[in-house]
């Protein structure tokens, strides 16, 4: 049996939908929360924790801020939580066959359910629960056995692993261990137990026949010294009780590494826990709950444990419930385990789904790596098409007053334009979005035709082209921002940039034809001559005549690459707001800002402010900033 769904009414973020309820679809094997932090994903966790309780018997206590608080600012009374269990083995079955509904498949085959409803509610300053099964309307209370046949694995997120797999009473690795079919009803007639009795033995004839009986005859003597003479006392020594609990009790799970780390440690455990998941044949549920799976795991190790929970229990009886802050772990769990959670709802990403097509997802499975799988923790998306726009968008941001990582926006560079074979994960099948603002940045790609200074812009081509994009794109909260001229380059030497692009085309020019990837205060004194001197030269002449000389004639022509020229820029725009005098630093630090503690001239990024937000040509780069970061 697999938890199939969960709906939550007003318990914590969830609230209670007038039009939908909070539901939750799991599936068998793996299912990955993932989102960006307080979406609630932990959430969702806890409710499962309370409604079937852990193996491990972990105090669970439900509080007042358990109670969702709606937008009116009021607090609700009682929560729900419904939990439906289903596909069902016989031998699963036959242990809740009071509480199982029946019903029939397309093929005639019984098939049974199982739900639960948990309630708590809130009344005279105190706090009440209850738990029943069956139908919603005639459902019974639980007996303890049905209930212990329910409870999960949990592992918290920030474990202490070494702990949990030390030797202690009632230790985890004992409770594990116990459990386990090796030892299940097993008490007298394991060997466990068989050669402690015989180490016991040896034990004893050391302490009463060899070195040691000088030691024991000592305490013998002491102890007979001060009892009473009706007191019939004798001692010996033993390693341990001769029970199998309190062997298994005895014992560490440890690593044969000297001295080893959290990542191993974390490691062990995991191992164990799913142990007894795979191992477990009473008919009980084979649930694992793991928080924040990454915890204490390098990048790499993360991948491994990620492809062995994937290969070995999608087609198990297992079912593996986990939560993760991590882009490699995100872009290595297969999309059809994927459940995102953003603002309390629950959106699965499996292709039944989601726009996308199938080939899609192949697609997706192939190049959706660590830095593109980021956006699935993000309030925001832009999507770019290569390395120009994800270099340059992150400095006019700033100037804009929209700090990327501040508005918790993620930029991606797809490395082509088809953008829809990621941005439609982010639409329903039914054509709902699951509210996360894309922008879509790309070029239009009508180059204009050129004879001598001559210069047909092919502008019905243009509207076309960007209409079509639009048309394509612009879906729900996903939207296109296309250039309104041939190229991101082109359109900035149509703008009140063009100074700024071209010296940035001249300094990347020097910088990579040079050795080394710096410049000079001489070279860029050099540049800035260049450009004084172009810009006589553009006098008189229509702006997309000198936009096709500086992108066409100088970068494309001299085979300058668009990424060096990109960083330029940025450096260039980052400059023009510093306090160069305050920072007393020269036009060659420009490069390695990051290195020194500069600081902002307000007045000189309110001037470049205006200029970007209020220029026609690089408005569609300040819109699709706005749009991801919700501040149109």
């Amino acid at each position: 049996m697999i938890l199939s769904k969960m709906i939550i009414n007003n318990f914590r973020k969830f609230g209670r939908s007038s039009e939908t309820e909070n539901v939750i679809a799991f599936h068998k094997g793996l299912n990955a929360l993932i989102g960006e932090n307080n979406a609630g994903k932990s959430a969702i966790i806890d409710a499962i924790k309370l409604v079937l309780q852990t193996q491990s018997c972990e105090y669970i206590r439900i509080t007042d801020d358990d109670f969702h608080i709606g937008s009116n600012n009021v607090q609700a009374s009682e929560f729900s939580i419904d939990c439906v269990f289903e596909e069902f083995a016989d031998n699963e079955a036959k242990n809740f066959i009071e509480w199982l509904t029946f019903e029939k498949d397309d093929d005639g085959n019984v098939v049974y359910r199982l739900t639960l409803h948990f309630r708590a509610w809130r009344e005279n300053k105190r706090i009440y629960t209850e738990l029943k099964a069956g139908s919603e309307d005639n459902g019974i209370n639980m007996d303890a056995k049905a209930r212990e046949l329910l409870k999960c694995v949990y592992l918290r997120p920030l474990r202490d692993a070494a702990k949990e797999m030390r030797s202690g009473r009632n230790s985890r690795i004992s409770q594990i261990l116990y459990s386990h079919p090796v030892f299940k009803d097993k008490e007298g007639d394991n060997d466990l137990v068989v050669a402690l009795k015989r180490a016991n033995e040896d034990i004893g004839k050391y302490f009463e026949e060899k070195d040691g009986k000088q030691i024991l005859d000592s305490i013998r003597h002491s102890l007979q010294e001060f009892s009473d003479e009706s007191e019939a006392v004798d001692v010996g020594f033993k390693t341990s009780e001769i029970k199998l609990r309190a062997i298994l009790e005895s014992l560490s799970l440890m690593s044969s590494e000297v001295q080893p780390g959290l990542g191993v440690h974390n490691l062990l455990f995991i191992a164990a826990e799913l142990l007894l998941l795979r191992e477990e044949d009473s008919g009980s549920l084979k649930l694992a709950l793991i928080e924040e799976l990454e915890a204490h795991l390098h990048p790499q190790a993360q991948l491994r444990l990620m492809n062995y929970l994937q290969n070995e229990y999608d087609s198990s009886g297992v079912q593996v419930i986990i939560s993760t802050h991590s882009p490699i772990l995100a872009s290595k769990i297969n999309i059809k385990n994927t459940i995102l959670i953003k603002d309390a709802k629950a959106y699965d990403l499996n292709p039944a789904n989601t726009a996308l097509d199938k080939g899609d997802y192949l697609f997706l499975q192939r190049f959706l790596d660590s830095t593109k799988s980021n956006f699935f923790f993000a309030k925001g998306v832009i999507m770019v098409e290569g390395d120009a726009e994800n270099i340059l968008l992150p400095i006019l941001a700033d100037i804009l007053d929209c700090n990327l990582e501040k508005h918790g926006v993620s930029l991606v560079k797809v490395g082509h334009t088809g953008f829809f074979r990621y941005s439609r994960i982010f639409i329903r099948n039914d054509q709902g979005t699951i509210g996360v603002p894309v922008s879509i940045v790309t070029d239009n790609d009508i180059e204009p035709n050129v004879r001598n200074e001559n210069v047909n812009e092919r502008k019905d081509e243009t509207k076309a082209k960007i209409s079509s994009i639009e048309e394509k794109y612009n879906l729900g909260s996903i939207r296109a921002f296309v250039a309104p001229k041939w190229t991101l380059e082109y359109t900035i030497a149509m703008s009140r940039l063009r100074e700024l692009l071209y010296k940035s085309i001249l300094e990347a020019q020097k910088i990579q034809n040079s050795e080394k990837y710096a410049l000079t205060n001489e070279k860029i004194s050099d540049v800035n001559k260049a450009v004084d001197q172009k810009r006589a030269e553009w006098d008189g002449k229509e702006p997309c005549v000198v936009a096709y000389q500086i992108y066409h004639d100088t970068l494309l022509k001299n085979n300058i690459s668009k990424a060096i020229v990109a960083q330029c820029l940025a450096s260039n725009l980052r400059w023009a707001i510093t306090d160069t005098g305050r920072d007393a630093l020269t036009e060659d630090a420009k490069f390695d800002l990051e290195l020194y503690r500069t600081h902002i001239c307000e007045e000189q990024k309110l001037k470049l402010k205006k200029i970007i937000e209020n220029d026609d040509y690089i408005k569609y780069l300040v819109n699709a900033i706005k749009h991801a970061a919700g501040k149109e």
